[in-house]
């Protein structure tokens, strides 16, 4: 007899997970507004995640290794740009952005996969994925408000594009990662990474690692700088990154990835509730596209994995950025 995932479970953890990453907007968002510079927040976020994640990172190594020495080039450039570059892109993003705004640039990533699959390996999309990418790209007009002449401030444009550069190399280089390599590993590695980069980058003088130790506004409450602290490294890391891999090993990754398009839901959800942030209706039109048209090209990508293997779009590791 063939045996079955648990969906119940697995869906309620998907959606767990979906749910933390959302938070993570709005705990820097606090941190920034009281003087924290974005990349002090992406170092904190990360580096404290990183070292949580150590034990559990190594104990799933055990006897694997080797394929963490093999995968070193990997994990690091997974740093450099999937972890460090999206993180520090999107955190400066809602710097001038909206929230939800800046989390939906950061998503039209994956239609830098398409493309990028086309110019650098031939890979001519199918009729499904530019159908995907086109209402995709729809969306992200409505969401600038192009037409409507909503003032989005292209500092944050540029940075939303920064991001879903990240997203892009999240999603090519998890499909090269090494398959003995544990997911909780290269999240770790990777983290670990990107932190130790900006760190470097900050004592040498290229980067602004500022950070305040005061307190903060978090939702009309003033509070320790601790609390977001906690909350981006806690909720919106660890807590975000172990139930997306226990989603992922029970749903499998394909189906996790589609569930983690909520993201952006709850991103939209939690900074309404908490920052006073609504999109437009315009840009929740356009958000609808967004997603409609990433979940159409993930589709398709499924479709044809069978077939052509390992796929960059639909089969990723669970390590987010958002």
């Amino acid at each position: 007899m063939g045996s079955t995932r648990p969906a119940a479970p697995g869906l309620g953890l998907a959606l767990l997970s979906a749910a933390t990453f959302g938070t993570s907007g709005t705990f820097a968002r606090s941190l920034i507004d009281a003087g924290w510079s974005a990349d002090a927040a992406v170092a904190a976020r990360v580096g404290i995640a990183a070292l949580l994640l150590a034990v559990p990172a190594a104990m799933a190594l055990r006897g694997r290794w080797a394929a963490l020495r093999r995968s070193l080039g990997t994990v690091g450039l997974f740093g450099l740009l999937a972890v460090g570059g999206a993180q520090v892109g999107f955190f400066n993003a809602i710097r001038y952005l909206p929230v939800g705004v800046a989390l939906l640039l950061e998503y039209s990533g994956v239609v830098l996969v398409v493309l990028w699959m086309w110019a650098r390996h031939g890979e001519r999309p199918r009729r499904l994925t530019i159908a995907g990418a086109a209402v995709a790209v729809a969306g992200l007009i409505l969401v600038l408000d192009i037409v409507g002449g909503a003032a989005i401030d292209p500092v944050g444009l540029l940075w939303g594009m920064v991001a879903a550069v990240g997203l892009a190399a999240y999603f090519v280089l998890s499909a090269r990662v090494d398959p003995q390599l544990p997911s909780i590993a290269l999240a770790c590695g990777g983290m670990a990474f990107g932190a130790a980069v900006l760190v470097l980058l900050g004592v040498l003088g290229a980067l602004p690692l500022r950070a305040t130790f005061g307190t903060v506004s978090f939702a009309g409450h003033t509070m320790s700088w601790l609390a977001p602290v906690a909350g981006l490294s806690l909720v919106a890391a660890v807590v975000a990154y172990v139930t997306g891999i226990a989603a992922a090993r029970l749903l499998g990754a394909a189906l996790s990835s589609f569930v983690g398009l909520t993201e952006v839901l709850f991103a939209v959800l939690v900074a309404w509730l908490v920052l006073g942030e609504l999109p437009s209706v315009v840009q929740g039109m356009g958000g609808t596209l967004i997603i409609t048209g990433i979940a159409l090209v993930r589709l398709d990508q499924l479709r044809a994995a069978p077939a052509g293997g390992q796929n960059p779009v639909a089969e990723p590791v669970v390590a987010r950025n958002g």
